[in-house]
């Protein structure tokens, strides 16, 4: 059975797009009640809003996310090898632990397999989603997509992606205002 409803998990670096712009309440307005996230990047975005990011505190606070959904005992080790996958080492545990979660729900748990999507700014792991056949977005796709709702203009989400950018934050950045209200 298809859920009914529509699931977006945003990573740890989409969140930290949006607090290093101060556009967190901009986030929880596209995201409309949608947004989920798994205990590894509930746990990587409390450390981002502790270090550098503290505008997170609020999205965290306000419960904008949900629950961090846990992976189960069962499900360790398919979380691990998808980790693997993407680059994680056991060196470095929480490298792409949250990415491997996320991908881990939406493709095994019934009430979001089918129905949910992966927003990041990682190349590889999106690139890996994308060949699994999962709906995937990424910052710029996120915005284009608020724009489309009128959450927010094109001129202010180009401008928020230059921003972006020039914090060095590793957001696609379209070659004009256009390509966001298409």
């Amino acid at each position: 059975m298809t859920p009914l409803r529509s699931f977006w998990f945003p990573d740890n670096t989409v969140l930290c797009n949006f607090a290093c712009v101060d556009r967190i309440r901009l986030l929880e307005v596209i995201l409309n009640g949608r947004g989920r996230w798994t205990a590894a990047v509930a746990y990587e975005a409390g450390n981002s809003a502790r270090i550098k990011y503290r505008s997170l505190q609020a999205l965290i606070d306000q419960g904008t996310l949900g629950e961090p959904i846990e992976i189960e005992d069962d499900e360790v080790e398919a979380v691990q090898t998808a980790r693997a996958a993407f680059g994680g080492v056991p060196e470095i545990p929480l490298k792409h632990l949250g990415e491997a979660e996320t991908l881990h729900l939406i493709q095994t748990r019934q009430e979001f397999k089918g129905a949910s999507t992966w927003i990041s700014d990682d190349k590889i792991t999106l690139s890996y989603a994308r060949r699994k056949g999962l709906s995937v977005m990424d910052t710029a796709d996120l915005l284009a997509y608020g724009c489309s709702m009128g959450d927010v203009g094109p001129q202010d989400a180009f401008s928020l992606l230059q921003r972006m950018v020039q914090l060095d934050r590793g957001v696609r950045l379209p070659a004009s205002v256009h390509e966001l209200s298409q």
